[in-house]
């Protein structure tokens, strides 16, 4: 069966969407997934199942639209994909907490990076269905909005680590 990572938008970060692991966790396995694990408390989720990405995605985000009585996205990607992800990294020689890969749906736009606002010291590149940014004074002063990036999620590079050894190990 394929390994799935599924990556919830918005949630318990900030005080917002609070929601607990094991509740995602059941949501999952009663969605008929397997092996479920999930990684740090911000909507992180590994597991199995027979279902394609599609029917997965819409599978969860019925689950959590449900508890949750709004809709929440969630992004998906295969074991492979995640690993991709990961070895796409193009600044793989800076600091992994700074950099992120943020996930969007559909492969970005080519002038996706373009349209960007607030650029200080921030590096942008394209992926394949990703945007990654290296943060470099860090995130937590940074004014940039990638407009492509709007329903997506980020994970930094040790997140995004974590999870493709997890989703390999199923």
């Amino acid at each position: 069966m394929p390994a799935y990572i599924a990556l919830l938008r918005a949630v318990n970060v900030g005080g917002t969407g609070k929601l607990p692991m094991t509740e995602l966790t059941a949501m999952c396995q009663q969605a008929g997934f397997s092996k479920v694990k999930t990684f740090i408390a911000s909507g992180n989720v590994v597991f199995e199942s027979k279902l394609t990405e599609a029917k997965v995605k819409a599978a969860l985000e019925a689950k959590l639209a449900a508890y949750a009585g709004k809709p929440v996205d969630v992004l998906v990607r295969t074991a492979t994909e995640m690993a991709a992800v990961l070895a796409a990294n193009p600044f793989p020689d800076k600091a992994p907490n700074s950099t992120v890969a943020i996930f969007i749906d559909q492969p970005p736009p080519a002038n996706a990076l373009e349209a960007a606002t607030g650029q200080k010291d921030e590096k942008m590149r394209l992926g394949v269905r990703e945007i990654y940014v290296h943060y470099g004074l860090g995130m937590a002063d940074s004014r940039l909005k990638i407009p492509a990036a709007k329903n997506g999620t980020a994970r930094n590079m040790n997140t995004i680590a974590k999870l493709a050894e997890m989703a390999l190990k199923l």
